[in-house]
């Protein structure tokens, strides 16, 4: 019960539940995840860190960046998600940002060039 009452705490936030349905359609850069939510790196790491916390999500250093995936072991809570997933179409948010997912290449190639400039 605690694991269910929890996830319905961390995904009443608007922004997490965009984040866990990016996440549900493939592992992402924070980079990627900023441009796509068209949101600053510390609000997104802020609330990474939160999901990361509660278990929800994890994370895995991959040269100079930290790709996240989504970790929910629950079956229930996992097809909840896959269900909103599947029917993106009726919220328009979420929609918009998985739209946006096909240009992920372009928000990691901006996060290269901040790097380099100061490099």
């Amino acid at each position: 019960m605690n694991q269910l009452t929890s996830f319905f705490k961390i995904m009443s936030d608007k922004t997490r539940l965009r984040i866990v349905t990016l996440l549900a359609q493939q592992e992402l850069c924070v980079c990627e995840i900023c441009g796509v939510l068209e949101l600053s790196q510390p609000k997104v790491s802020k609330h990474l860190a939160k999901l990361r916390d509660k278990g929800f999500v994890s994370d895995e250093r991959k040269e100079q960046f930290i790709f996240y995936s989504l970790k929910i072991k629950d079956d229930v809570l996992s097809n909840l998600i896959m269900n909103i997933v599947n029917n993106i179409e009726n919220y328009p948010q979420l929609s918009e940002d998985s739209e946006r997912l096909v240009d992920k290449e372009i928000y990691s190639n901006q996060c290269n060039i901040y790097r380099k400039k100061f490099d």
